[in-house]
């Protein structure tokens, strides 16, 4: 619930109403749990599709998972602070950042831009204008351009966009072939993916590929998984194929 009879709570606004935006999913990274639901049940009467984060010590992984399209982030949260989750996230993706936090000093503001947000707002904010910024950032962000898939497994992240794996500050560079097979293991994780999967995965990029060359492309991508400190990524299924558990 928003204050009631002219208190100011953490947000000192109303809500009214609108027409419903074009569904975007907004992660909200904050830990004070009364402020992160008035936010969410705000946005989502509007049609977005808000989410809270429920494990501080792992919001990359929840932002992979959920893809959203835009982060609400405080500055003072558990385990780390908004500064290094931005920056972790700015690793992965180009989504719009926002702090909010009563520290709106000019050094904070400064810092959060320098890591790579998009705006700050300070508390106590009002939600109507919380609600202006999400939509002209959004509206600057995606009219022209199009949206990051990522996949995340155990901590490792797979931009679909780039090619690109990131596990724990690592950037592993994928070759065309284990970027395939990596893609296609964990758009099925929990299943198991049979070899003839995978080589016409591999066919469709022009790629020819038999049954020798599928293991060593498979062997070569778990030495790189390794070498991330990815052990045990990739299982065997004796007879069958390979799964990403």
């Amino acid at each position: 619930m928003l204050a009631k009879d002219g208190a100011r709570g953490p947000f000192c606004g109303r809500e009214i109403g609108g027409d419903l935006p074009v569904t975007y999913k907004i992660l909200i990274v904050e830990d004070d749990r009364v402020i992160a639901e008035q936010i969410r049940v705000y946005l989502n009467s509007f049609g977005y599709d808000a989410r809270s984060t429920e494990d501080f010590a792992a919001v990359t992984a929840q932002f992979a998972k959920f893809q959203p399209q835009l982060v609400l982030m405080d500055i003072s949260l558990p385990f780390y602070n908004g500064y290094y989750w931005c920056a972790e996230i700015r690793k992965l993706s180009k989504v719009p950042v926002v702090f909010l936090s009563s520290a709106s000093d000019n050094m904070n503001v400064v810092m959060a831009v320098n890591y790579g947000a998009d705006d700050f707002i300070a508390k106590p904010f009002d939600l109507d204008i919380l609600s202006a910024k999400i939509r002209a950032i959004l509206r600057r962000a995606y009219d022209f351009g199009g949206q990051t898939s990522l996949l995340e497994h155990r901590g490792a992240v797979l931009n679909l966009d780039d090619g690109v794996l990131t596990c724990r500050d690592r950037r592993v560079e994928l070759t065309k072939n284990e970027f395939r097979i990596l893609q296609t293991l964990l758009e099925n994780k929990g299943k198991t993916v049979t070899r003839d999967t995978l080589m016409a995965r591999l066919w469709e990029s022009d790629s020819f590929v038999d049954d020798n060359t599928l293991t060593v492309n498979v062997t070569r991508l778990r030495k790189k998984l390794e070498q991330a400190g990815l052990y045990d990524f990739i299982a065997t299924k004796k007879g069958m194929g390979y799964l990403v558990e």
